[in-house]
């Protein structure tokens, strides 16, 4: 089966096919709405038909529903029908938890995904759960404020990078995990540190295989 992969954010959309690898996007942001997002489909598809679909969504999403509305998004996407609206079978994960299945190697993984906000995902025996640990009360604010794209504003990235890596040791051991993988476009600015026990950065890519993965029969098994 034909499985096309995507990763929807805040700024754009990519994708790939399982049968080609090669990566398309198309801008999203504030007005990007499901319909545009059906519509930009045979684009990101290059063309081609697919089996079934995979989306990794940037808000809560729980047993494929999307629980609320996207920060940097349109509107509209919590009543959306996806499966009905795209026509082949569908699954919708947390965008941070699709990373986190392509990311996973066994035992407790936690993920963080650095990116506009933070994206947290625990996986535990291949049992992928979606966490919103980036609203939790840190400091003057939430971890988000400071790990998130406003807190590398405003804190500098020497600052930054130290508050990441506080943040995943405090978490790995809140969460019990074996190991901490720092994932999303941000973790690019961590490379050459020296990263604590358990804790190491990500292949952005493992979004997409994390989507092929989502029709593999033991993550199917899991994630129903």
């Amino acid at each position: 089966m034909k499985v096309l992969s995507v990763d929807i954010g805040g700024s754009s959309v990519k994708a790939t096919r399982s049968d080609d690898l090669e990566r398309r996007s198309v801008p999203s942001g504030p007005d990007y709405t499901p319909e545009r997002f059906r519509d930009d489909l045979p684009r990101l598809a290059g063309g081609q038909p697919f089996g079934a679909i995979s989306i990794g969504f940037p808000a809560p999403v729980r047993r494929g529903r999307i629980l609320r509305e996207p920060v940097n998004l349109g509107s509209g996407w919590t009543g959306f029908d996806l499966a009905a609206g795209f026509g082949v079978p569908c699954r919708v994960v947390n965008d941070a938890v699709m990373q986190a299945i392509g990311s996973y190697r066994g035992d407790r993984m936690l993920f963080l995904g650095l990116g506009t906000g933070l994206g947290t995902a625990l996986i535990d025996d291949y049992r992928p759960i979606g966490l919103e640990a980036a609203h939790l009360p840190f400091r003057k604010g939430e971890y988000e404020d400071y790990l998130g794209a406003r807190g590398l504003a405003r804190l500098g990235e020497s600052k930054w990078r130290k508050r990441v890596l506080e943040v995943a040791g405090l978490f790995r051991a809140a969460f019990v995990a074996d190991s901490v993988v720092i994932g999303g476009g941000n973790a690019r600015l961590l490379e050459g540190e020296n990263l604590p026990r358990g804790v190491e950065l990500g292949d952005n890519s493992k979004a997409f295989l994390g989507g092929f993965r989502l029709w593999d029969r033991e993550w199917i098994a899991a994630t129903a």
